[in-house]
């Protein structure tokens, strides 16, 4: 990450790391907006959490609850104040709205209604993520929720049964998915990565019935 930025600011490259071992002259050609965007990273590990507290821009979690994201935010300020350094903060998941609760938590059981639990073990098996301390936490998620999947209210775990990583989706009527995410918002979350199944769909929903009464633009703004 630094050495990226290094040449998206436009500046010469004299690196000679571990894995990153560069010397190059300043480039050329430079991002339009003038320099390096915003670098995301994310990690649960130890080591992950140092580099992205020494190095990264926007520090980026997968879904917990509200409490264990709280705690993180509050674990990755220290370590970056330790460097001298200010996080800002991303959250990945996906988002099943309806127009109300029961129609959201059907159509999130519909996801997975045909899925056989031996098959989502193997889809999940067979990502190269399967091993890592955050996957490890999205499975201690789903054994920690309720029968229905959800593990506190509109949190919902079910969609980890078949698929790796990012393991949780918020579910429920549009006021509960606004809700939500304000409540991550007031934890200091400022930046977003949405989605949903079907993409374009569950998109469109999203966009009708929850964007407009969101204020939301891009995340600018470097902190190095």
């Amino acid at each position: 990450m630094e050495a990226l930025r290094r040449l998206l600011d436009g500046e010469a490259v004299d690196v000679d790391g571990e894995f990153v071992r560069l010397r190059l002259d300043p480039p050329r050609v430079r991002p339009v907006g003038g320099g390096s965007p915003l670098l995301y990273f994310g990690g649960l590990s130890d080591d992950a959490r140092d580099v992205a507290a020494r190095a990264a821009d926007v520090y980026l979690m997968w879904p917990d609850t509200v409490d264990g994201v709280a705690a993180l935010v509050d674990d990755m300020r220290r370590r970056a104040a330790e460097h001298g350094r200010s996080l800002r903060f991303g959250y990945r998941v996906h988002v099943v709205v309806r127009e109300t609760e029961a129609e959201a938590r059907a159509a999130a059981a519909h996801l997975v209604a045909g899925l056989d639990d031996d098959e989502g073990a193997r889809i999940r098996a067979r990502s190269l993520d399967s091993g890592s301390v955050g996957v490890r936490r999205q499975a201690e998620l789903r054994e920690a929720a309720a029968l229905d999947g959800f593990v506190e209210p509109n949190l919902w775990t079910g969609i980890g049964r078949a698929r790796s990583g990012c393991g949780a989706a918020i579910v429920g009527d549009p006021e509960q998915v606004l809700a939500k995410l304000q409540a991550y918002r007031e934890l200091g979350i400022e930046a977003f990565i949405l989605s949903g199944y079907p993409h374009a769909a569950e998109c469109r929903r999203f966009a009708e019935m929850v964007l407009p009464h969101l204020d939301h633009a891009p995340l600018a703004g470097p902190t190095h």
